[in-house]
Formats: C-alpha cells, structure tokens, sequence
C-alpha cells in the first residue's frame, strides 16, 4: 500500500541559473495586475523575482515586505505569456511562499488556520460535504441574511459582510453522488475518458459536473469517474503548501490508474492546469514520475478536447450575445484560448462579442478574494466595467473561482448578465437542438 503521509521538507528557492533567466526588459509591467494597480517596481514580475533573488543569495531578509510582495501577486501568470524569455514566474512566487511559510515567524497562526481549512476541510472529501452542507443550510435560512446586515460580521472585519457574499452557492446535492463509476453514451463510444469532478466542483458546482457528463456522453465519449478521487491539490501548491500538494496528487495518479482511458477531461481551469504539472511536480520522484508524466500528458481541459469534435445532436438555435473571459490558469498557464472560442462560434445564433482585457484577472485568484478583498474587488471592477461594455447577455467562463467572482460582482455592481460555464452552454445547446427534433 503507497504510503501518503505528509514528509515536511523545507523547500529551497530557485537556483540562481533559473532566477537569472529574468532578462529585466519591462514587457510584464504592462500586464501585471498588482503593477497596474501600484506603480511600484516591487510589485511587477521582474521586482518580484530580484526580491527572490536577493532573499536566495542572503542579500535581503524574509521581511514584513517580501512576505507582503509574495501574497499580494495573484499568480495569475500573465507576465508568462508576455515574458520573451519564457520565466516561469508562477513557479518562483509559489517557491517564495513555500519559504515565507515555513520561516517567516509572523505568519505562524495564519499559516495555521489556512492549512487547516486547506487540509483537513477542502482536501478531505467527507468533511468537506459535512462542512458544505451546514454552509447550505445556513444560505438557506434566515441566518444568512441576518448576519450580512445586522453588522456582527463587521465586529471581527469591515469586509466580513461583503467576503461572506463570496461563498459559492451550495448545490442541491453532491456530483459524486449522482455520477456513476462509468457513464456511456446512446450510441457506439468513440472516446475513452476520465473526469475529474474537483472538490468545490463537487459540493458549490454539481450541476456544471453533470452537464460535463452529459455533453461528453452527447460527443461520443464513455466516462470513467473514479469515486475514491480526491482534490487536484492546487490551492495548496499555490499557497505553499506543496508538499500536502503532492499527496493528493499520488493520490489521484493511483485512482485514475485502475481504467484505461485516452483522456482525462477537467472542467477547472485551476485543477486542469495543476494535474498537467503532476508530471514536472514528480520528475525526480522515481516511484511516481513516469507515472505522473503519463497522467499529465492525458488531462484536458473540456473546451480544449470539445473544440475539434461535433455533438452527435447538431447545433441549437441560440438567439444571444456572448462574450467570454479568459479564466488565468486557462489561458496564460495551460494557453488555451482558442479552443473556448471555436466552440462558442460553432453554436448558431450566438453572437460572440470579443471583451477587452478579457484575459485580464478577475480578482479571483484561488482564495485571493478572500485573504486580499480589496485588492481583489479593485480588478473586479475592472472586469465588470469591461464586460458590461460589451453588451453581451451572457459571460462565459471555464473556471468556477471566475464564475463566483463575477457572479459576486454582477450582484455588486447591479449588472443583468448571465455567468455560465462552456459545459452548461453546450447543455443547453443540445437540450434545444433536441427540443427541434
């Protein structure tokens, strides 16, 4: 049996070959968020990685500062499409928040309840569902309400009332409930695939889990849905915890590894792009890295693996305007941009109005929102603004930490358009097609 318990290692930083890849030329200033937002060369990518350095080689302490510098960068990774050297940014901040939680002595209870809930409540399915349905029954009644605006929230923070907002509406039941082991289409099956259903996915998104299903059974696809899968682990590599990280990935490794299937579908922008690193996060690992790489190399993100096929159901009739968002870890971490898009223009009636900036972060950024809500709300504004500009009905986005923000922001700034996921799109696409048969 694999053993999974957690081995803490302090991580170290970077070499200074890697760091020096940074060439300093400027092109990352024009699409970094926090840059935008400050003006200040401390927080642009080519700042950010001389603090690393300048930490790495003894030259600057683990300060108040760098500690700040680390968590205020959303690791949206713009700056690694622009970057003409090809710096792997996001792999140096998320390095440089290892480091600041294991020595930055002010961080300790912090640090603490964040691993806690990262832990033992996202990354245990059971408690997580535990956990879901009391949050469920809690939106449901009075409490809610009472609590956001009788101002006992304000007690423990001004934000509380507005960061409460933020939490995504439970859903009815659970996908993991619903979604049997193996899901076949009508007809012959011209695909063999897997899903990964998440964990928020699965307790705040269980109706955009089987829409999944359902349009990959409508494309030909047999589905295997392992049941003993658990989180992608990628809120926890992204806030240092990349050792926890790599136990659920095995995890997940050895779930998948019980069917053979040709691709393993992933309906997250943030999971699917952290399963396609398992590979990397596993090189030097000799138990797991061939194994790693061969589940890498399977994940797709469902727009990616949709865009070159054809519902056996045709296309539906659509009398809308559309616009999409590029969700960060979609399209700067696993460049897909073009595939989301195709699918859009393939649906008829549907009229895809380009956004501007739409690969912009929205603010969401993981649990950014809620450690940095005002930071956050300042680039939700930004994207609301754009997106209303656009006059489209409908905002479409592949990423459930983009579709509550902006479900949050739409609320927020008294906007009328629809927030939908590409899957529940396709959905209603084939429900019409079929209603016209």
């Amino acid at each position: 049996m694999t053993d999974y318990s957690l081995n803490i290692s302090s991580e170290i930083l970077p070499s200074d070959d890697v760091l020096s890849q940074c060439i300093h030329c400027g092109m990352c200033l024009a699409v970094c968020p926090t840059y935008d937002l400050t003006k200040n060369e401390r927080s642009s990518p080519r700042g950010r990685i001389k603090m690393i350095k300048s930490v790495s080689q003894g030259e600057l302490p683990i300060s108040d500062l760098f500690a700040e510098e680390m968590n205020f960068c959303l690791d949206c990774q713009a700056c690694e499409t622009a970057c003409p050297a090809g710096v792997k940014y996001g792999k140096l901040v998320e390095s440089a928040r290892v480091v600041v939680d294991e020595k930055y002595k002010n961080t300790f209870f912090k640090i603490q309840v964040k691993r806690f809930l990262l832990r033992k409540i996202l990354a245990d399915k059971s408690n997580l569902k535990l956990f879901a349905k009391f949050l469920r029954f809690y939106q449901r009644s009075f409490l809610k309400n009472f609590f956001e605006n009788s101002g006992i929230l304000k007690i423990f923070s001004k934000n509380l009332p507005e960061i409460s907002k933020l939490s995504p509406k439970i859903s009815d039941f659970f996908s993991d409930e619903k979604i049997p082991e193996i899901s076949r289409p009508e007809a012959d099956a011209k695909y063999k695939t897997a899903f990964h259903y998440g964990c928020i996915m699965n307790v705040a998104f269980a109706d955009i889990n089987i829409d999944t299903i359902d349009v990959l059974k409508e494309f030909g696809c047999e589905v295997f849905t392992p049941q003993n899968q658990v989180c992608c682990g990628s809120l926890h590599a992204h806030n240092g915890d990349i050792e926890f990280a790599r136990i659920l990935a095995r995890k997940n490794i050895d779930s998948f590894v019980q069917s053979e299937y040709e691709y393993l579908i992933s309906n997250s922008a943030g999971c699917g792009a952290f399963m396609k690193e398992y590979g990397d996060l596993f090189k030097d690992d000799p138990d797991y890295s061939e194994k790693a790489k061969i589940f890498s190399n399977r994940v797709r993100d469902v727009s990616e693996f949709l865009c070159d096929k054809r519902p056996a159901s045709g296309p539906g009739n659509f009398n809308a305007t559309v616009t999409y968002h590029d969700a960060c870890h979609l399209a700067h971490s696993q460049k897909i941009t073009k595939e989301p898009r195709e699918l859009l223009k393939s649906i008829q009636g549907l009229e895809l109005v380009e956004m501007e900036y739409s690969d912009t972060c929205c603010g969401s950024a993981g649990i950014y929102n809620v450690t940095r809500f005002e930071d956050a709300l300042y680039f939700l504004k930004n994207k609301i603004g754009n997106i209303k500009r656009t006059g489209a009905s409908i905002v479409v986005t592949g990423n459930p930490g983009c579709i509550t923000q902006l479900v949050y922001g739409a609320k927020r700034f008294n906007c009328e358009f629809e927030i939908k996921h590409p899957a529940t799109l396709l959905k209603n696409m084939i429900e019409v097609s079929d209603s016209h048969k």
